[in-house]
């Protein structure tokens, strides 16, 4: 058997994401761990490695399970740690999950660190928590850069493992640095939350790009008899709307049916107490329905909008679309704050099944297989006989093979100084790996000797 390129290690493994990517490299993952049961079968039902566990029952002062290798990937959920006094590096990261990986760098040294986590790790609630795991990184001796790199996978082309998918997600890459050579332990980052040169987002077109499948019935997936009738409704009004405004699109600011009122009604007063900004979305729903007071009085009273099959959050539209002619054409959302709908170019992130899209064009939600494929698994990927809503929240919470495809590509080309004299066989795997993962991964197949029936 043939040794591999590279060894790696998968925390916080979700499904297998990194695994995705890496194994598509040449690399082989050596450990993984997943505290979820439910994924962790998914994963082993595709990697054929039984990946339950804990990552503080393996990674601790007293015990270390990780064996050596040669990348350490971790999806690890952000933990706040202590503000109080001094910086006090590793300890003061004792008691969160990011103290167990900087355990396992402590020890097993990684030539490469790739962690992954959601993209309020970089905002400025969470500037502390970056600073540490910074300067915890450096201290331990690996180049890193200070600013986040932010990337997510519709800014790359499908041909280079890019999805239909705004999944902003920031990336932090760090690479050991060999003793007495004078590297510099500061860098650049990676990525800076820009389109791949040459290439404009605008053009994902989800048919192909996914692609969508057929029409079919998937359970799970179907719409109700109500959301059917909510969006036939609002289907009526834009395309009212489009009439009488003359071609105009709808207003950017949220439609509120239950503050449509003329505005001298308003009490000027009451609207002090209310937030800014919903005093001024209110102002603007007065003035939107003053300008179209009689189209919009008749489709209120066609469609009984303000009867007990309208909840509050159903007579709210969110109308993100720009210039798509009909609701059903465009990409939807039941949300909270209403009925939000996109332009039919590229997805929002996925979430859990409430806020899975509905496909305007199809008339249902995107499937499990279809959000599988926006994150970038392959197409044998199997999630057994688990109900949708398990699948759905399992994808929601992986990482886009793309992005970590091409993350770590980014990586190894700003790094080959250091690579080239510590990993060269990662150096080279990297470098003579394809453009795009899909080929790779579609190679691989249900038939490998890993896989597990």
């Amino acid at each position: 058997m043939s040794r591999p390129a590279f060894t790696f290690v998968d925390l916080f493994a979700g499904i297998g994401g990194f695994h995705a990517a890496l194994s598509a490299m040449g690399g082989e993952c050596v450990y993984g761990v997943e505290i979820d049961p439910a994924a962790a079968a998914v994963y082993r039902r595709n990697w054929g490695m039984d990946i339950l566990g804990d990552i503080t029952a393996d990674a601790s002062d007293t015990t270390m399970r990780v064996p050596r290798h040669d990348v350490l990937c971790a999806g690890f959920p952000c933990q706040p740690f202590s503000k109080s006094g001094a910086q006090r590096g590793m300890e003061e990261t004792r008691g969160t999950l990011y103290w167990n990986i900087l355990k396992v760098i402590q020890v097993r040294r990684p030539a490469v660190v790739l962690l992954e986590n959601v993209r309020n790790l970089a905002g400025p609630r969470h500037q502390h928590e970056w600073d540490v795991i910074i300067d915890t990184l450096r201290s331990e001796g690996y180049r890193v850069s200070g600013a986040p790199a932010v990337f997510s996978p519709h800014l790359l082309p499908r041909e280079l493992g890019g999805r239909p998918q705004v999944r902003e997600r920031v990336f932090i890459t760090a690479t050991r640095l060999p003793r007495g050579r004078g590297h510099s332990p500061v860098a650049e980052p990676v990525a800076d939350n820009r389109p791949i040169a040459g290439w404009d987002p605008w053009t994902w077109n989800l048919d192909e790009g996914l692609p969508l499948d057929a029409d079919h019935e998937v359970e799970g997936c179907e719409l109700t008899d109500a959301e059917r009738l909510w969006i036939d409704a609002w289907d009526d009004f834009v395309q009212r709307m489009w009439e009488a405004r003359s071609g105009r699109r709808l207003p950017g600011f949220p439609l509120w049916a239950d503050h449509w009122v003329i505005p001298s009604s308003l009490d000027e007063r009451e609207l002090e107490h209310e937030p800014k900004w919903k005093a001024d979305f209110m102002r603007k729903n007065a003035a939107f329905y003053a300008e179209h007071r009689k189209v919009i009085d008749r489709w209120t009273k066609r469609w009984d909008v303000y009867s007990d099959a309208f909840p509050p959050s159903r007579r709210k539209l969110e109308w993100q679309a720009q210039d798509t002619p009909r609701l059903w054409e465009t990409v939807m959302h039941f949300r909270p704050s209403g009925i939000r709908a996109k332009r039919p170019t590229y997805l929002p992130a996925l979430v859990a099944i409430a806020q899975t899209s509905i496909v305007g064009s199809r008339g249902r939600r995107l499937s499990p297989r279809e959000a599988a494929r926006l994150q970038g698994l392959p197409e044998w990927f199997d999630f057994g006989g688990q109900s949708p809503a398990v699948t759905y929240r399992q994808l929601g919470n992986g990482v886009s093979v793309g992005a970590v495809w091409h993350i770590l590509r980014r990586h190894v080309e700003r790094d080959q100084d250091v690579l080239r004299v510590t990993r060269p066989a990662l150096l080279e795997a990297v470098f003579k790996a394809p453009g795009c993962p899909d080929e790779v991964l579609e190679q691989m197949g249900p038939d490998r000797d890993d896989a597990v029936a």
